[in-house]
């Protein structure tokens, strides 16, 4: 039987709060001492937080593995363990062969030395000698497009400079074990879609990949498998589609009744914004039901508050599958309708949608106000999500349909006046 890759055993990972684990002078030791007289010492566990706590699992050599979860559930100090750049405070991590990271800009890099000096740099450090690191060096510069400084000291690279080289490096060098935080989420669009093949040709040639992203649609076309971490521990483990529909399930739970979105992510230039969604499930023959099923009718109302003028604006309603494949896509416009609204005055905005040919699974919607390609007012990319269920007497539609299809739906405007103060 092969021995894996990676084995982490009970991986546990305490910081204790306001602790400096800098070295500093005497001088500075001193102060922080006199500092702390009189102070009372906070209960231990009061004073700590747990970022990972009790992780175990395998992985095969060869073997491409996405982790996802929310910011600070623990993802990155996960690969900090696997990389040796802190240890565990409790359990272990055993890794056989030779690990090439990519977890911050810059990662492992110099800053007085030049590209070219830190190329050969890193190749050392991972064991490889100066001829396959020369075999190496013409692809790793042309991907990273730095030709004309390659000779200059890489603290004078701009940031998307300094992440194409330290993604080219990493990628190159021939690790057997590649572990990459969501880095790529700094480069352009461009940038990422090169990284994410080369890192496709990586997970071909039979490496063993780690791959922590927010990147659903990467994580399921480039891994085989997804870790799910949640508040420091281990909540999933499982192919991508089922592990990604999870996550998106208790991220974006389905509001029933009207959900207030002042709080939530958002872009564009806020001249108006989506005040609150009610999302209802109806029948096919459009009355109340207790859940969504396919072939079923959705009913959607948003409610949208002007803070400025807003001129001849389209209002859409996007659904997206769990890896963020767009699969739904209705709006105003369609039918010959747009929204002006005068500083202060508020609309509802109805959508229903007829004939939902979804198969049965968690989809993602989205919302979005403003003119095509002249501006966004408001988007929110996922406001909260929805769960189809088979409809028993239609077995029938149990496939997805690929790429965005015009569902048959119909939709109402009702301007508000302002209200008096």
């Amino acid at each position: 039987m092969t021995a894996p890759a990676i084995r982490a055993t009970g991986i546990g990972k305490r910081y204790r709060l306001g602790e400096h684990h800098s070295f500093g002078s005497l001088r500075e030791t001193l102060v922080d001492r006199l500092r702390s007289i009189g102070r009372t010492r906070p209960d231990a566990e009061k004073a700590s937080i747990w970022a990972l706590r009790d992780v175990s699992f395998e992985i095969a050599p060869g073997e491409a593995v996405g982790i996802i979860g929310r910011n600070g559930a623990g993802k990155s100090t996960l690969l900090k363990v696997l990389s040796r750049i802190t240890e565990p405070t409790t359990g272990r991590a055993e890794i056989r062969g030779r690990v090439g990271s990519l977890l911050e800009v810059g990662t492992g890099f110099h800053p007085e030395l030049t590209g070219r000096e830190n190329i050969f740099l890193n190749g050392a450090i991972l064991g490889m000698r100066r001829a396959e690191i020369a075999a190496k060096f013409d692809e790793i510069v042309a991907f990273a497009e730095v030709e004309r400084f390659i000779d200059t000291p890489v603290k004078r690279y701009s940031s998307g400079m300094y992440l194409r080289l330290a993604f080219a490096v990493a990628a190159h060098l021939e690790p057997e074990i590649l572990l990459v935080d969501e880095v790529l989420a700094v480069g352009d669009a461009a940038f990422q879609k090169k990284c994410l093949g080369k890192m496709g040709e990586v997970t071909g040639e039979g490496r063993t990949v780690i791959f922590v992203s927010h990147n659903i649609g990467a994580i399921a076309s480039l891994c085989s498998r997804c870790l799910l971490i949640d508040s420091g521990q281990l909540a999933a483990d499982g192919s991508p589609a089922s592990v990604t529909a999870s996550y998106q399930s208790k991220l974006y739970p389905s509001p029933g009744a009207t959900s207030d979105l002042s709080g939530v992510e958002r872009y564009g230039n806020g001249k108006a914004r989506f005040a609150s969604i009610a999302i209802d499930a109806l029948s096919k023959e459009g009355n109340p039901a207790d859940c969504l099923r396919t072939g079923h009718q959705l009913r959607l109302t948003l409610e949208i508050q002007a803070q400025h003028e807003v001129v001849r604006a389209n209002v859409a309603v996007i659904l997206y599958d769990p890896t963020g494949f767009r699969i739904i896509d209705v709006n105003t416009g369609l039918q010959g309708s747009l929204l002006s609204l005068a500083a202060g005055e508020r609309a509802t905005v109805g959508f229903t949608l007829h004939d939902v040919l979804l198969k049965p699974g968690v989809y993602l919607i989205g919302l979005w106000l403003g003119r095509s390609h002249v501006e966004d007012i408001d988007g929110i990319q996922y406001v909260t999500a929805v769960s189809v269920e088979p409809d028993p007497e239609q077995p029938l539609h149990s496939e997805s349909f690929p790429g965005v299809y015009q569902c048959a739906f119909s939709h109402h405007i009702q301007r508000r006046a302002r209200a008096s103060s």
